[in-house]
């Protein structure tokens, strides 16, 4: 459609003056007097229109010569349909160029996408790394309070054997005094000797029982505290395997951010051939409005990734600084 305010009165004005003034009523020429605006389709439209009523604009003047007329009728024909010819390679060459450049805009929007993808991916398995290295260390710290705690005890049970051992001791001593008291007195007090014997014994038989006790509960304090021991040694093997798998995913993350780096560029390229083609694409007419448009919003998403990228690098280095904190 013709741009606002052209229409055939105007076309036809201006191609009268053109003739006027000794110049052939082209469609540039008739474009160019109406201010470069006007379709080319619409302009040829209203010419031929106009070259369709030209003998009965011309009646009152002077006849031309049938040769000399059919000559310039077909001069005039051949010039406009070489126009014609030269408006549609024009027309083609414009509409193949559109279509190079969305090809190029929809493969660097699906290149944006997969990077969006794989940038979730890497940050999710790293989400997943970090909390399992969370509760490897917070297992390891309880072990290393419960083998803590259990030092404590069997340190007690020991203090404890110890006093044991002493009033095993005291008793023996008491027991050899009072065997001796037994030997002066026996004549005179045999029957309180038996009875002082018997609950002696009896003391010493639950005394031995208790150390006996003693003795199994202390083995078996031994056999937690060596379980707790390998158990340490088993977190501390896990906690330098998942060091290891720490180093390899920051690693990964390094060829990543090389990759997302390599896609920056790309894209950058992207823009510049976009903003190129824009320039080119300007004197087309309204038939690329929309292709500048779309460029306009690829400039926008390429903005907000790289916004992206930077808060991403940003949560990546507070990461690393809080496992160097961490880190035992």
């Amino acid at each position: 459609m013709a741009r606002g305010g052209i229409n055939k009165a105007v076309v036809q004005q201006a191609r009268q003056v053109l003739i006027a003034r000794g110049e052939y009523p082209s469609i540039d020429a008739v474009r160019i007097e109406l201010g470069n605006t006007g379709s080319k389709t619409t302009i040829h439209r209203y010419l031929k229109e106009l070259e369709g009523v030209k003998p009965a604009a011309l009646q009152g003047a002077p006849a031309l010569s049938d040769t000399l007329g059919k000559l310039v009728a077909q001069l005039a024909e051949q010039l406009q349909e070489e126009a014609d010819a030269c408006v549609e390679r024009a027309q083609a060459a414009m509409n193949e160029q559109r279509e190079q450049l969305e090809g190029q805009l929809q493969l660097a929007q699906q290149a944006l996408a997969a990077a969006h993808q794989q940038q979730q991916i890497q940050s999710a398995a790293l989400a997943a790394e970090s909390e399992r290295l969370k509760a490897t260390l917070s297992t390891l710290q309880a072990e290393q309070l419960r083998g803590a705690s259990l030092n404590q005890a069997l340190g007690e049970l020991q203090v404890r054997l110890s006093d044991k051992d002493e009033q095993i001791r005291s008793l023996e001593e008491k027991h050899r005094h009072a065997r001796d008291a037994l030997e002066h007195y026996r004549s005179a007090s045999r029957e309180q000797r038996e009875q002082d014997q018997r609950r002696h014994e009896a003391q010493v038989q639950q005394l031995q029982v208790e150390l006996r006790q003693l003795q199994q509960g202390m083995i078996v304090k031994q056999d937690e505290l060596t379980r707790l021991h390998r158990d340490n040694e088993r977190l501390l093997g896990e906690h330098r395997q998942a060091s290891s798998e720490r180093k390899a995913l920051d690693e990964l993350l390094e060829q990543r951010d090389t990759q997302i780096q390599g896609l920056r560029t790309i894209l950058a390229q992207a823009q510049g051939a976009s903003d190129e083609m824009r320039r080119q694409l300007q004197s087309q007419g309204q038939a690329l409005e929309d292709q500048r448009a779309l460029c306009a919003e690829q400039g926008r998403q390429l903005q907000f990734l790289e916004n992206q990228l930077h808060e991403r690098d940003e949560a990546m280095r507070l990461y690393q600084a809080r496992n160097e904190q961490t880190a035992p």
